[in-house]
């Protein structure tokens, strides 16, 4: 029946409408996944000898810092990871026993890219261990640590289903982090002694097994008991409640789109996401501001977190326009509506949104007036270029979005082609590019001046790139409504 099951998947797969776009990019992705292989790789190989040579013993360092490990592996799961999908309503029909659904579906998880690639740190780690003489219980300990690893997987398609595990997680995650920073509790005092005893004893190791178990047969259990068609299409009832937003009226036709724009952040699984994502994204330039990272300690580096930290929602929201309103994006062009007044709300959105990230990042002045004003020009350079530019980006992207589902909220990988990489490449670079010529050859003020007045600039011309986009959504308008249409 498994068989059955993949030839079913394969003929999926080629006969979709996207089989070219989707082929072209599991190439390319099958590129960056060698590379990750191989990066993975080499650190399990060397690892051991970089701590030896700095004066730690390598399993006892490797054991004191897995916690953070497996709690990052599975956080970045949620994000990233693709759940498996099997089409249920034509199997509950024929003389198909639910477990075999069941159990094929959660095997699919077990080949995942983000397990495979943990046993390219872990296998040649372990096998350094053995030659250096550590023993069978390396064995031992490597198939505990690979049991944690899967037991991520099976968990994260539970907490798929249950958002808050993800919360409690996440908060964990930080507030353990940032209580060590500080020297409040260090928690790898007491989890160290956990991972150490899996390659010390000889039955310790039988706890992740047990655990991998015990998660495998909850979501087992958990997906089984929802297999029907009664559970799988039913929808949710909630407690309807009216939100006029009155005071958008004035703003005619552009504040109903706006009313529906925001009416569609705050009801909606995967709109809500990508509020928290762009949340997250105001902290991303710690990375470049506290100076702990050597490689993003320079001037162009700096204004590539600028763009990111004040236009966190501008990328996540701005690259679906419009796969947000695909759900009725056909009634939607049916109706006598002015598609300039449309592409406005949203990049009127854009706009509040880059400022309210810009506003909350003041608090990096505690790194300098002048990182500060960093994020204020690259917020202007957002609001001017960029914003026109995802939008540009936006109606090549012909993706429709469920907004049930918080998944993939980077991205989706049909929304990749050639338009849109191209369309993508001056969003980084040419504020990097700006600021780099004003700083090398005059001075870090005038780099600024140099990204910021590009943003001036694209923000005096908005009116004929509005034109000039209004156009091109005109052009793929029939494209979209028939993508929009493909359900596989």
């Amino acid at each position: 029946m498994f068989k059955h099951f993949i030839r079913l998947e394969w003929k999926s797969f080629v006969r979709s409408a996207s089989f070219g776009t989707n082929l072209a990019l599991k190439i390319i992705m099958g590129l960056g996944a060698l590379y990750f292989m191989a990066c993975f790789a080499i650190m399990g190989t060397a690892v051991f000898f970089i701590l030896k040579d700095n004066g730690m013993e390598p399993l006892s360092a490797i054991n004191k810092f897995m916690i953070y490990y497996v709690l990052f592996d599975l956080i970045i799961r949620y994000f990233l990871q693709k759940m498996p999908v099997t089409n249920i309503k034509p199997l509950l029909i024929l003389p198909i026993k639910r477990s075999t659904i069941v159990h094929y579906s959660l095997g699919k998880t077990i080949l995942s890219f983000f397990n495979i690639l943990h046993a390219f740190f872990f296998v040649p780690f372990t096998i350094v261990l053995l030659y250096k003489g550590y023993g069978y219980q390396a064995i031992l300990w490597h198939l505990a640590m690979m049991a944690l690893i899967y037991t991520n997987n099976f968990l994260n398609i539970l907490v798929n289903s249950k958002n808050i595990v993800f919360y409690i997680v996440l908060t964990l995650l930080v507030a353990l982090a940032a209580s060590q920073y500080y020297n409040v509790f260090d928690i790898t005092a007491y989890s160290q002694g956990f991972f150490q005893n899996m390659y010390d004893t000889n039955y310790w190791f039988l706890i992740p097994i047990i655990l991998v178990a015990i998660v495998y047969y909850s979501a087992y259990n958990y997906f089984k008991n929802r297999l029907n068609l009664d559970d799988g299409l039913a929808k949710k009832s909630d407690l309807a409640t009216t939100e006029n937003f009155t005071w958008l009226n004035q703003f005619g036709t552009l504040g109903t789109f706006l009313k529906n724009d925001i009416r569609l952040l705050k009801r909606n699984k995967r709109s809500r996401m990508t509020l928290i994502m762009s949340f997250i994204f105001i902290f991303y330039g710690l990375l470049f501001f506290t100076q702990s990272i050597e490689a993003y300690d320079n001037p162009w580096m700096k204004v590539f977190a600028g763009v990111f930290v004040s236009g966190g929602f501008l990328f996540t929201f701005g690259q679906f326009i419009p796969s947000w309103d695909s759900a009725y994006y056909q009634l939607m062009m049916s109706q006598n509506i002015q598609y300039r007044e449309y592409i406005s709300s949203k990049w009127w959105l854009m706009v509040i949104g880059t400022v309210i990230s810009t506003i909350v990042a003041s608090f990096y002045l505690y790194f300098g007036l002048h990182t500060y004003l960093i994020i204020v020009a690259a917020a202007i350079f957002n609001i001017g270029v960029n914003s026109h530019l995802v939008m540009l980006g936006g109606a090549f992207v012909k993706t429709p979005i469920d907004l049930t589902t918080s998944k993939q909220a980077f991205g989706d990988k049909q929304a990749f082609n050639v338009k849109t990489m191209l369309i993508a490449i001056p969003k980084m670079l040419l504020p990097m590019g700006l600021y780099a010529l004003g700083y090398y050859l005059f001075s870090p003020n005038v780099g600024l001046i140099f990204v910021a007045g590009a943003g001036v600039l694209g923000f005096a011309f908005r009116n004929y790139v509005f034109t000039q986009i209004e156009k091109i959504y005109k052009t793929e308008k029939y494209a979209t409504i028939a993508a929009y249409k493909q359900k596989n």
